[in-house]
């Protein structure tokens, strides 16, 4: 079976993971443990589309600077075609996250201004229109500002356009766009934000105010890793998922599935099989 190309649009960067190893105390040096990922919620559907047998592209913004070239080393390992956008007098987008020793957040810092600077430019661009041309899917992410995602949502038109938001506040940037969207992949909490509903509401409430705002197909994660999917009919859950999969991981792995003719429901059981069929599955991450 000829594999789908999927083209990935969005966050390739660095994360940076600082935990306290002991209790932490505010204004103080506190003993710890730092490490440096690359991440980025594009980078991982395409890196797990790939490690499922899927084709996928990958269009970022980093800079010329060292963050930059291993951004660009993980990519070439991971297998996917690096179609990202370099300025060489910029710096590469990056996140800081710090941990309490029990993996509470303490504070984050997003230092990502270059996407909100540069994705709207890059829209405009012939390449763009080539790209999205000879692909079959599109799966984007909330790193891309607002003007961006309208904009793609256009130039993709005809063809299934997947998204990915975990924040609640930048999920938002998809208020307008969601009878474009084949599928949306959110936590409970940006669900709730982009419904304009309440914390306390039932899972079913927020998800038909979504499907009256246009939403076609959806998949809310809880932080339990039970699984809510809908579409414009059906409500189910799946209670089966390994809590540690993180939102695009799962997004990743069930757009290869839809684009090999799956129902969603089947493309989420068979989540499970992925693990037992040893297929490395990254971690959920604090961010991304």
């Amino acid at each position: 079976m000829k594999s789908s190309r999927i083209l990935a649009i969005g966050g390739a960067h660095i994360v940076r993971h600082g935990q306290a190893t002991d209790s932490f105390a505010q204004g103080e040096f506190n003993p710890g443990v730092m490490r440096e990922v690359v991440s980025g919620d594009a980078f991982n559907a395409a890196r797990m589309a790939v490690q499922l047998g899927g084709s996928a592209s990958l269009i970022s913004i980093r800079g010329g600077d060292i963050a930059g070239e291993t951004v660009s080393r993980a990519i070439a390992a991971e297998g996917i075609e690096d179609l990202s956008v370099v300025f060489l007098d910029r710096k590469t987008p990056s996140r800081t996250v710090l941990l309490d020793s029990d993996h509470r957040l303490i504070a984050g810092l997003d230092d990502t201004a270059l996407y909100d600077l540069v994705f709207p430019k890059q829209m405009r661009r012939s390449k763009m229109r080539e790209v999205l041309a000879r692909s079959d899917a599109i799966v984007c992410d909330a790193d891309l500002p607002a003007a961006a995602l309208e904009r793609l949502a256009v130039l993709a038109a005809g063809k299934p356009l997947f998204a990915m938001a975990a924040c609640s506040t930048k999920i938002l940037r998809f208020a307008n766009l969601l009878p474009q969207l084949a599928c949306l992949y959110t936590k409970r909490e940006g669900a709730v934000a982009l419904s304009s509903g309440g914390t306390q509401d039932e899972i079913a409430s927020t998800v038909e105010r979504l499907r009256e705002r246009g939403l076609a197909c959806g998949i809310i994660m809880e932080d339990d890793g039970t699984t809510v999917g809908f579409d414009r009919e059906t409500l189910f859950s799946i209670r089966s998922l390994d809590p540690e999969y993180s939102l695009e991981t799962l997004a990743g792995a069930t757009i290869v599935a839809l684009m090999r003719g799956l129902p969603m429901r089947e493309a989420l059981s068979g989540i499970g099989a992925v693990r037992e069929a040893g297929t490395h599955l990254p971690a959920r991450k604090p961010a991304s």
